[in-house]
């Protein structure tokens, strides 16, 4: 592998300490697997706004395209509005950067806390694919009267067919990919009497959604007809958030809209212990520009600068990176880190229920990996 170029946005609140054990993992296992990379930094956030009312200059998105993959830590400051740093950095680096798909594992490590009685490891291994680029996102619509009792606010859904098959063709391509691993798949043994390896299920709201939705269970029907080894199968929206809760066993690779997508996410992060152990990649899977990997828990102000965030999901979402540029090998090593340190019980932050530092579990991982 040539030098692997990768951007580091550490970002606001607790990002720079998660972000530090991240990039300690990688350089021990870049060290071990003989991954060579060079780091450059950005200085993008809430901070930065505050003192230059700069959000993402042109100069730095520029420098951000020429890396192969960037890391980010969390952007969200409680001194800048909502939505000034969400719009102009993660949007808009996502969109453009055709980060076109947000992959998200649930996966329950051993050891890990799960809220749902009777459920564990064995029933908890999903990958959800959510269409990043396009629905609500997009921002198209505004306002009418604004600040007036006839105010009228309209934000529209935007769903193209070529953004909806591709991210439809990556979800069946990423079950087939999961197969490789032995994953679990959420199959009866009469879906394996079919013929059955994986299954992809289409999560929306044909019922209601008439329009967009239906474009969705159109492209996905012909999609599908291009795997015959992956069961394709539908839920509602609403049913997908109970079976996840109550049947979550029964769901393999998930494949939903930009909006809908970051609902059930959030919802899957509880099943796998919380957001401190909930790793993402925003993916440019034609690799003409940049992916983004970042842990889902947000800036967390709160916590931030005392030394308790989690940095599980940061050093996760460095695993998931390194799946990204063809070190596979060198991210189950990364998660099997993870997973020798969960399942021995300690050291755990609290958000796990422990009293550990960020320091410790960061060493604790480091120290797995041997």
């Amino acid at each position: 592998m040539s030098l692997l170029k990768i951007g580091v946005i550490p970002g606001d609140g607790v990002g720079p300490e998660v972000t530090e054990v991240g990039l300690k993992v990688l350089e021990k296992v870049a060290a071990r697997d003989g991954l060579a990379y060079e780091l450059t930094h950005f200085d993008l956030g809430g901070e930065r706004f505050l003192k230059t009312g700069e959000v993402l200059p042109a100069g730095e998105q520029d420098r951000l395209r020429g890396c192969d993959v960037i890391l980010l830590g969390a952007v969200g400051h409680p001194g800048v509005p909502p939505g000034v740093l969400e719009k102009g950095v993660l949007l808009k680096l996502r969109f453009d950067f055709h980060q076109y798909i947000n992959l998200r594992p649930v996966r329950l490590f051993p050891g890990a806390p799960c809220p749902v009685t009777g459920k564990g490891p064995e029933q908890i291994d999903m990958v959800v694919v959510r269409e990043n680029n396009e629905d609500l996102y997009v921002g198209a619509g505004g306002f009418t009267y604004k600040g007036t009792p006839e105010e009228v606010a309209i934000q529209t859904s935007m769903n193209t067919r070529a953004g909806v098959e591709r991210c439809i063709r990556y979800a069946f391509e990423a079950a087939r990919r999961r197969g490789e691993k032995g994953a679990f798949a959420g199959l009866s043994d009469a879906d394996r009497a079919r013929g059955y390896t994986r299954q992809v299920t289409l999560v929306a709201k044909t019922n209601v959604l008439t329009f967009a939705h239906d474009l969705w269970q159109r492209a996905f029907n012909e999609v599908a007809a291009d795997y015959p080894d992956v069961k394709p199968s539908y839920m509602h929206v609403d049913a997908c958030c109970m079976r996840m809760v109550t049947n979550p066993e029964w769901f393999d690779v998930i494949v939903t809209t930009n909006m809908f997508g970051d609902i059930i996410t959030d919802l899957g992060a509880v099943l796998q212990g919380g957001m401190g152990l909930a790793a993402s990649g925003n993916l440019n899977p034609d690799k003409t520009a940049p992916s983004m990997f970042e842990p889902v828990h947000g800036s967390a102000p709160d916590i931030a600068g005392k030394g308790i965030a989690n940095p599980l999901a940061a050093v996760l979402s460095v695993a998931m990176m390194l799946d990204h540029v063809g070190a596979s090998a060198s991210g189950d090593r990364v998660r099997q880190a993870v997973a020798a340190v969960l399942a021995a019980g300690s050291p755990r932050t609290p958000d796990l229920g422990g009293k550990a530092t960020t320091r410790e579990v960061g060493d604790a991982v480091l120290a797995a990996l041997g």
